[in-house]
């Protein structure tokens, strides 16, 4: 607004000053286009990625123990590298693998190399296994006999269906010196056809990892996971055979392959690395843990 002023005959117009708005304008304007920049890159920089910093991760529902290391990581270890952990439960692993291929689900810890490779191999799934996290306590078990020694010639043992763990049984049985696989074939990947030394004559009756603990009464022995085996309330006492398994049999901390370079999911996989997880496992004395997930092999 213009003040008029008379003196002397002529009128001096004399105008406010408005430079302080003018520059009160103008940093309101920048702040505003900063802001606008700052948003737009936070959403560019996250285009195509499902994930925030909180992160579903899968574990098998038979096994409880696995549900209590994602509780232990979310609660000791996450916080430090600024995520929070989602324990979700699947019984499905085909739909496990495609939650995680898609982004619905972080990562999975429920599988070792050999399972991934065919759930991998059947459906064409990209995903990748990253940090190694703790091996599945297995071994041999019995409501007859107290040893291996002891189970006789022609017995019937059941052991897993499926290829990944039916190899695992096998190998097993071979590194004891129990029966003898055809050296042409890789142990990890062995099958009942590729048994070529039985000195016992023992009949191998395969069946769903998860039958093996309600048909214990009826053959001679059993090979699979203590954690089913607890699940179907047999004894730790009818256990009697557990070696060490070998590390490739150790789970694995497994992502959709294209989220490999999230800023989220790197912050998982180190999380998941850091040598807490192994401390706990190691020296943890929950039911659910103890005896049944072990810190990962060394062979």
């Amino acid at each position: 607004m213009s003040q008029a002023v008379e003196d002397r005959g002529f009128t001096v117009s004399r105008s406010r000053k408005r430079w302080p708005w003018i520059v009160g304008a103008a940093v309101v304007v920048i702040a505003a286009v900063v802001i606008t920049f700052v948003v737009v890159r936070a959403q560019s920089a996250s285009a195509g990625s499902p994930f925030t910093s909180t992160l579903k991760v899968h574990f098998e529902p038979a096994m409880a123990g696995e549900e209590k290391i994602i509780e232990y990581v979310n609660d000791e270890i996450a916080p430090d590298y600024g995520i929070t952990l989602e324990a979700v439960g699947l019984q499905d692993s085909t739909q496990a693998n495609r939650a995680v291929a898609d982004g619905t689900y972080a990562a999975t810890i429920h599988q070792h190399q050999w399972w991934l490779k065919q759930v991998i191999d059947a459906n064409g799934f990209e995903e990748t296994p990253t940090e190694e996290l703790f091996q599945w306590a297995f071994g041999v078990y019995s409501d007859r006999y107290a040893s291996v020694d002891e189970i006789p010639d022609g017995a019937t043992i059941a052991i897993p269906v499926d290829g990944a763990n039916q190899a695992q049984a096998l190998w097993l049985l071979e590194r004891e010196g129990l029966i003898g696989l055809d050296d042409s074939v890789e142990p990890r990947v062995a099958q009942v056809k590729d048994v070529a030394d039985n000195p016992h004559n023992w009949i191998f009756k395969e069946l769903d990892l998860l039958t093996l603990p309600r048909v214990l009464d009826s053959v001679d022995a059993a090979i699979g996971y203590v954690s089913q085996f607890d699940a179907g309330k047999v004894s730790r006492d009818r256990g009697i055979l557990f070696p060490q398994a070998p590390k490739t049999f150790a789970s694995q901390l497994v992502v959709g392959t294209k989220y490999l370079d999230d800023p989220n999911i790197t912050a998982l996989i180190e999380a998941f690395a850091d040598p807490r997880l192994q401390e706990y496992l190691a020296s943890t004395d929950d039911p659910l843990v103890a005896g049944v997930l072990t810190p990962v092999s060394d062979e």
